[in-house]
């Protein structure tokens, strides 16, 4: 089963429970690269350096 077709049987699911229908595939992706981009550099900023820094 491919995303699309999840989706579309999470929604039917929803529809049927009175819930509000799951996100779009895709829908967050740029704002997940975006969160893990900028955990990354927080952590190479918080690295130490130095050349007692591998010690």
């Amino acid at each position: 089963m491919d995303a699309i077709q999840q989706q579309m049987l999470d929604s039917y699911r929803a529809a049927r429970q009175g819930e509000a229908p799951p996100p779009l595939p895709g829908r967050h992706d740029w704002d997940t690269l975006r969160t893990i981009r900028d955990h990354w550099c927080a952590r190479r900023a918080a690295r130490p350096s130095g050349p007692s820094a591998g010690k």
